[in-house]
């Protein structure tokens, strides 16, 4: 299947006949109003928002074989190419990194944002994206991706241990465990107090205060390497098609967690400000090791000026701070009648999608979310309302639950009227010996500064399975789904020393299946995890 770099009108309009949906139809199946598909079909250069690019996107790739040819042809009549991963029309004007410069919300609000860090006049952003958006070719964003990809999450996870100089003294330590003769290293700065938490989540326990009115960290004007950086991920973004929305999102001032209780502070934030300042460490990084660089402290200059040691990795308060929950899913069976099996539990694997902006082609548990406000920005700083509003998206398929912008029209998008079947099961059946979510640790992720939830969500009625496993895809999010029992050490071993794990992704994979091991009875044959902090 060919994939959208952007959707324009006359695209989605060629989806929609492609589909055979009326205008009314094709609104209900996207979620979005009758006059917005009217707007398509009237306005063919219109960009629809990033919420609606995305609910394009899931549109595209559950449509039939058939259907999916159909919608290439009908774009092919009336367009230069059919649409793919690279703008083939790059300097074209009304190509489709022009019109994300001209119309994506998004890309505009990182224009601005780049242009005041920048001290530079308006526009001037706009030009040195273009300057570097026609340099980049296919062959260029591939031979970097795969020189990317070649550098495992170990590899990185040694490189920060050298330049943060982390020893077996102190009290926070990258988190580490053995596993069946594996030691497992990440770069998630954790300590005793912070891991085996095993607190239930949305059951009163946990409480984040939301401070709305603290101001943001002070910021000095970027530096000639950071502007530089920033401009290069939004040409990239541009050439790949990478989705991007300029959320508000929680920013975390302080915690402190315990099997007891969890307690804390954010406020808030916009993603513009992470994705062109932290989330650009992790590339500097990699991208340093790729071409046998040094990464020692003074060779890696936007780490030194954000992230310089330890002690600004962990002081929260003066500086910015996002990330959220991730959450490995562990879903009872019944005996298996083709597999010949007992009981166990199934758990799901994800690689994270080249459209997303962060963690692109790694391994991770899902749900894996930003924590962000919905609709209440009070009620929705509990970490139980991000887990459940991502289930619905990146697990039963629901689009635009998370949607800030102006798709967003309900004051209740996760009522129970209007969630999926699966999710509308697990709100009936609220005991926890049915399912429950639990925190099982946290850290901060060194690689871009993140704080890192690590959760289980785990449904023990093994009649949920037979009911609503058909239901479970994952959405434009994720690349491939995997899943594996808990009767398979083999596997399980294999996967453990898999290469391409986020770092955050093994630290929650490897703190909640020690967790599910504990509950789990025979439903688990896993071998021990040893954390060595």
């Amino acid at each position: 299947m060919d994939v959208v770099d952007i959707w324009t009108g006359h695209r989605a309009n060629a989806l929609r006949v492609a589909l055979r949906m009326t205008n009314e139809s094709f609104a209900q199946h996207l979620g979005t109003a009758v006059r917005t598909v009217a707007k398509w079909n009237a306005q063919p250069d219109l960009v629809p928002v990033s919420e609606l690019q995305r609910a394009l996107d899931t549109a595209l790739s559950h449509a039939s074989d058939t259907e999916q040819a159909r919608f290439a042809l009908l774009v092919s009549r009336s367009e230069p190419t059919a649409p793919s991963r690279h703008a083939s029309n790059r300097g074209a004007t009304g190509g489709a990194a022009d019109l994300r410069l001209a119309n994506d919300p998004a890309i505009n609000d990182a224009l601005h944002w780049l242009d005041s860090r920048a001290g530079w006049p308006s526009g001037e952003t706009r030009r040195r994206i273009r300057a570097d958006f026609h340099a980049l070719n296919p062959d260029s964003l591939d031979a970097l991706a795969r020189r990317r990809s070649n550098i495992s999450g170990a590899q990185r996870a040694k490189a920060l241990e050298g330049y943060y100089n982390v020893g077996t003294s102190g009290l926070y330590r990258f988190y580490t465990a053995l596993c069946d003769g594996v030691r497992c290293t990440t770069s998630v700065l954790t300590k005793p107090d912070w891991l085996d938490l095993s607190l239930p989540l949305g059951q009163g326990k946990d409480h984040l205060t939301l401070i709305s009115d603290i101001p943001s960290p002070t910021q000095d004007p970027l530096s000639e390497p950071a502007i530089s950086a920033a401009v290069r991920r939004l040409a990239e973004a541009l050439a790949i098609g990478t989705h991007m929305t300029n959320a508000p999102l929680y920013r975390l001032l302080h915690v402190n967690a315990s099997p007891q209780r969890l307690d804390g502070s954010v406020g808030l934030t916009n993603f513009v400000d992470y994705a062109l300042t932290l989330d650009l460490l992790e590339n500097e990084l990699t991208d340093a090791l790729s071409r046998g660089r040094s990464a020692i402290p003074g060779a890696l200059p936007l780490r030194d000026v954000y992230l310089p040691d330890t002690r600004a990795i962990i002081d929260l308060e003066r500086r910015l701070c996002v990330g959220g929950p991730l959450a490995l899913i562990a879903i009872a069976r019944p005996p298996g009648r083709r597999r010949n099996t007992p009981r166990d539990y199934v758990f799901l694997i994800q690689e994270r999608s080249a459209k997303v902006l962060n963690a692109t082609g790694q391994l991770a548990v899902i749900p894996k979310a930003f924590h962000q406000p919905l609709v209440d920005f009070s009620d929705d700083a509990q970490l139980s309302a991000t887990i459940e509003r991502e289930m619905e998206e990146e697990l039963f398929g629901r689009p635009e639950v998370d949607s800030t912008g102006p798709a967003q029209r309900s004051a209740d998008p996760m009522h129970i009227s209007r969630v999926s079947e699966p999710m509308r099961w697990l709100m009936g059946h609220a005991s926890a010996e049915v399912w429950r979510i639990e925190c099982v640790g946290f850290g901060v992720n060194a690689m871009t500064g993140t704080f890192e939830f690590a959760s289980l969500i785990i449904i023990n009625d093994e009649n949920w399975w037979d009911m609503y496993s058909g239901a479970i895809e994952g959405n434009w999010e994720t690349e491939g789904l995997q899943r594996y029992s808990s009767l398979n050490r083999d596997t399980f071993t294999a996967l453990v020393r898999h290469p391409a794990w986020s770092p955050e992704g093994l630290f929650a994979f490897l703190q909640a299946t020690r967790r599910l091991a504990q509950i789990g009875g025979e439903r688990v044959r896993l071998p021990p995890i040893e954390p060595e902090i």
